[in-house]
């Protein structure tokens, strides 16, 4: 989970990095090493509850920002920057996960 989609120089529009947790709760991100901007998504119970667009890779890796939830989140999804502005996601829409 600490590694996350640092490991990858891009990925596809199409996919997406999910992290599960076994109960809401405040869990903070971080953009170490990271080769590109993602848009962080944090889910409780089927919904959004807080977005972080266009996070850009660091300039820093030494001193990386942390990135919380604004409510306790079970949930994470990180996708290429702008898909959430592309498809207007927002706070509180529904979120499902099929075929993974």
């Amino acid at each position: 989970k600490q590694i996350g989609l640092s490991k990858y120089k891009n990925i596809d529009s199409s996919q997406g990095m999910v992290f599960r947790f076994p109960k809401a709760n405040y869990y903070p991100f971080w953009m170490k090493e990271m080769k590109f901007p993602i848009d962080i998504i944090y889910i409780k119970d089927g919904k959004i509850v807080t977005i972080y667009k266009n996070v850009p890779k660091p300039i820093d890796n030494s001193n990386p920002i942390i990135y919380n939830s604004t409510a306790p989140a079970d949930t994470v999804l990180e996708v290429n920057a702008g898909l959430s502005q592309k498809y207007s996601f927002k706070e509180g829409d529904k979120v499902s996960f099929l075929n993974i």
